[in-house]
């Protein structure tokens, strides 16, 4: 599936998803967020995509939210998603971002709402709202603070100023810090690593560490038995079992 702005590729099981507006720095305008959102739809409603991985054409991941089309009127929302269509999503299948380039604003902001994130050594990582009377929306006031110490997020959120993919993975931010131009690679290769994994089993990891978020243990751990009880009556979790006894690789149905 592809639109004019954003491109969809299946490699394996992993959908690889492009935003393809090179001229504008990738930014997203309501174009882009529709094209993200079916992206989104595709990757949950396939049974043979595992993983997904987000990336931008020619060398930048996103310059974020399309100011030009914002004074036109444009939302680059879509609601009950959030910015791009992604950022309030929560998906349940894991999705990796691949940054090369700038990666601003609501760029970054995509990048944070993705499970795992691969730089390039060259990218730049920044929330440059405060520069322009706005605040990081899309998730960057919210999510950066719990991703790295509070001091440094403040930083960020203060600021407007960006750091480098290799000053990102010194503070731990992204998981991988690679040479330029491989970060979609890695990204893919990660997307494969998950796919071998049960996917009733990666969803829950998902939904039990969005559950867990800011609620006292108790509660996170009864929202973490409920999903164990589903999972021990599932199919996969027999066919893990048997494929461990027997030496072999277990073939995943989701059921």
């Amino acid at each position: 599936m592809s639109t004019n702005e954003v491109r969809s590729e299946r490699i394996g099981a992993t959908l690889l998803v492009t935003i393809d507006r090179p001229r504008a720095r990738n930014a997203v305008d309501a174009a882009v967020a529709a094209g993200l959102a079916d992206a989104l739809d595709l990757l949950e409603s396939d049974p043979g995509l595992r993983a997904g991985v987000l990336t931008g054409a020619d060398g930048t991941f996103s310059a974020g939210m399309d100011l030009k089309a914002a004074l036109r009127g444009e939302s680059p929302e879509i609601p009950g998603r959030g910015f791009g269509g992604l950022t309030e999503a929560a998906p349940a299948k894991p999705l990796i971002a691949a940054v090369e380039g700038p990666a601003m604003g609501g760029g970054f902001e995509l990048a944070l709402g993705c499970d795992l994130i691969v730089a390039a050594e060259d990218a730049t990582f920044g929330l440059p709202e405060v520069k322009r009377g706005l605040i990081a929306a899309g998730g960057g006031v919210i999510r950066l603070p719990k991703r790295i110490p509070h001091h440094l997020a403040m930083e960020f959120l203060l600021t407007g100023e960006p750091v480098s993919g290799i000053r990102a993975g010194e503070l731990g931010l992204v998981n991988r810090v690679v040479p330029a131009g491989d970060a979609a690679a890695v990204a893919l290769k990660l997307a494969e690593q998950l796919a071998g994994n049960a996917p009733l089993a990666l969803a829950a990891v998902k939904k039990i560490v969005r559950a867990a978020d800011g609620v006292p243990d108790a509660d996170a751990f009864a929202a973490q038995r409920e999903e164990m009880g589903r999972l021990m009556a599932s199919a996969d979790v027999r066919e893990g079992m048997r494929a461990f006894a027997e030496r072999r690789d277990p073939v995943w149905t989701g059921r």
